[in-house]
């Protein structure tokens, strides 16, 4: 039974517009939104699979953009048997941008052991800085400093950061203004402008100095004129609220004096979640320009709820016996015996409650413009991820029975990830002597999917494209497959190095990564 709404839910600070609801909202378990449409009898696009979005898209893993090769576009372009066509990013160095926590813990692992002693604090934090100077150099300065020539447009034009204004937007003309001379910062060693350089080599590259550049959905309208597009992903909408859990602060956003603010590239960099009018407007604008694409199927996907992130980790015990909401959320490793809120970042349960409210608000719209498009015979469908990540979330649901709504399910994980012991679940990665201890679906950045996560959106996209008609073949392109088309998980496992071979130094307190956030602030600066 949910909690009745009180005034004592609202946050003073949140928008009248942001409707805030007891319960969450009830996923759409029908991608065709009960509408049907007729299938088209249109000839074979030549792109057969095109995906939109931000980091997830992209293929961000435990802090970086690095394995696109195992982004979740890439993971279904090789069930469709179309994987040596499919045009993707690559990201080379010492473990891509802007800085990979998975290998930083691999490198202090093998020098000092899984455990770090005192006596070894001095050179550890010496390693630290050493590999952080090594991975600045090589893309401020090295081989990584000058973007790749874009020739043909890449078929992943997911970018990490990227809101709904960023793929409208955001262009390469903008994305290379923004990268000035680099200073070699001994303190702040991350690389400058790491996410303009990772943009640069997703987007076309310019053709001269008087070329603005494509946005990404510029882009994928480019590709739409070349010989049309069969299937269209568009997963976009998590980075209007991801920041208020990055950063452990929630800002709404604003329309300022000119009425725009959240549409300008440079102030709206001061929001972290999106009033839900202000979202409604940037989705419309969206809309009308995704209309402009020629494809085939358009799949739209709904935005997660951001809270449930292990980033940000509820401490003090639910403030309800029916709730799903703790007090106060702050980052990971801090323990409820040592979390203080007068010196802790945190942020409360009203106002985790406002951001999650408004999401729910976002997907109302997203789902409503779906169905409006279905209505008029366009064959769009709705993937509703915010469902799937509110099934698998294991603090908020799965070990509390009552604080789960009427229409809550388990989600039921592949059989090869369920053979896994422990099971995958949704907390943060967690390892020992003896191998991984909880967690494996997020990665070390507890906001991103770990290999083996991407597979499970890869699933849900494959679902959802057979119910739309579309013909999945092996690898030789002459044979068609029959039947539910699953994705080969023992091959993702074999590949996710933190499933086969977690760093024993990953322990469930966080240690480690507590000790590096505080030598070099590094998760407010990441993001």
């Amino acid at each position: 039974m949910a909690r009745p709404v009180t005034d004592d839910m609202r946050d003073p600070h949140t928008p009248a517009s942001v409707q805030i609801e007891s319960e969450a909202r009830a996923p759409e378990a029908d991608p065709s939104l009960g509408v049907a449409v007729p299938r088209s009898t249109r000839p074979p696009a030549k792109h057969r699979l095109v995906a939109l979005g931000d980091s997830l898209t992209h293929g961000f893993q435990s802090g970086a953009i690095y394995n696109t090769a195992l982004a979740y576009p890439r993971i279904i372009a090789w069930e469709l048997g179309w994987y040596d066509e499919f045009r993707y990013p690559r990201y080379g160095g010492p473990g891509g941008l802007p800085v990979n926590i998975e290998l930083l813990v691999r490198r202090l692992e093998r020098e000092f052991g899984a455990t770090l002693n005192w006596w070894e604090l001095a050179s550890s934090l010496f390693a630290l800085r050493s590999y952080m100077d090594e991975v600045e150099d090589y893309w401020e300065r090295g081989p990584g400093a000058r973007a790749p020539v874009v020739g043909g447009i890449h078929h992943n034009l997911g970018i990490y950061g990227w809101d709904l204004r960023d793929a409208l937007a955001r262009h390469a003309g903008i994305c290379a203004a923004s990268i000035s001379r680099p200073k070699d910062d001994w303190l702040k060693q991350l690389v400058e402008a790491a996410n303009d350089r990772a943009a640069l080599r997703v987007l076309p590259s310019l053709q001269g100095k008087d070329d603005p550049g494509m946005s990404s959905v510029g882009a994928a309208q480019a590709l739409g004129r070349d010989g049309g597009i069969e299937t269209l992903l568009i997963c976009l909408g998590a980075n209007n609220a991801l920041g208020s859990v990055l950063h452990l602060q929630v800002e709404w956003s604003q329309a300022g004096a000119s009425g725009k603010d959240y549409q300008d590239l440079e102030k709206k960099k001061a929001f972290t979640v999106w009033d839900p009018e202000h979202f409604a407007v940037e989705l419309a604008e969206l809309e009308r320009q995704v209309m402009e694409i020629d494809a085939r199927h358009v799949i739209w996907t709904t935005v997660p709820h951001v809270t449930i992130s292990p980033i940000a980790r509820g401490v003090a015990g639910k403030v309800a016996p029916h709730s799903r909401y703790f007090p106060y959320y702050t980052r990971p490793w801090i323990r409820d015996s040592e979390f203080d809120p007068r010196d802790d970042e945190h942020i409360t349960e009203a106002q985790a409650r406002a951001v999650d409210s408004a999401i729910d608000q976002y997907n109302t719209s997203i789902s409503d413009m779906v169905r409006r498009a279905r209505q008029r015979g366009i064959d769009w469908y709705l993937l509703d991820l915010a469902g799937v990540l509110d099934r698998l979330a294991v603090r908020r649901y799965i070990e509390d029975p009552a604080a789960r709504p009427d229409w809550w399910t388990p989600y039921d994980l592949p059989p090869a990830l369920q053979q896994l012991r422990p099971v995958p679940d949704s907390r943060f990665f967690g390892a020992g002597p003896e191998g991984r201890t909880q967690g494996g679906l997020f990665s070390l950045d507890g906001v991103h999917p770990t290999t083996i996560g991407y597979g499970i959106i890869a699933q849900e996209f494959i679902q959802v494209m057979q119910l739309a008609g579309v013909r999945f073949h092996y690898g030789d392109q002459r044979t068609e497959r029959s039947g539910p088309v699953l994705v080969d998980f023992k091959r993702l496992i074999a590949q996710d190095t933190l499933i086969c071979d977690p760093p024993r130094s990953f322990s469930a307190d966080l240690a480690l990564l507590s000790w590096v956030d505080d030598k070099i602030d590094f998760f407010k600066r990441l993001f």
